[in-house]
């Protein structure tokens, strides 16, 4: 049950972004921010964390999820370190995912070569 109820939120996630390119003129990075922005709010809110419980990894890949990690690691990084910790806590709540990223988009590079769309 939870590998379903993962795969329907993940996918309701991404038809939505599908429905918005489709029917809007907004771009997909503005669409990815817009998604990360509310994944801040809903997670600052605290209405994020029941979803993540529900949905598990349907909940915390999508973009929103990452919204959701940097909002919580303010909150916890304002709790120990003060003023300081709205600078810090995003990153240090995001820095694996960040470095995952990065590193495998360099070995992606390094493996594939880059050409123009035809």
């Amino acid at each position: 049950m939870e590998y379903l109820w993962a795969f329907l939120i993940g996918g309701a996630f991404c038809a939505i972004g599908q429905i918005l390119i489709d029917f809007t003129k907004l771009t997909p990075a503005r669409i990815l921010v817009t998604y990360v922005v509310c994944g801040v709010i809903l997670g600052a809110l605290g209405v994020y964390k029941p979803l993540v419980e529900f949905a598990g990894g349907g909940a915390t890949v999508p973009l929103t999820g990452f919204g959701s990690l940097l909002a919580d690691g303010v909150k916890k990084a304002v709790d120990e370190d003060g003023l300081l910790g709205i600078f810090t806590g995003g990153l240090s709540a995001g820095a694996a995912g960040i470095t995952a990223a990065i590193t495998f988009g360099l070995i992606t590079a390094l493996i594939f070569k880059s050409r123009d769309k035809a």
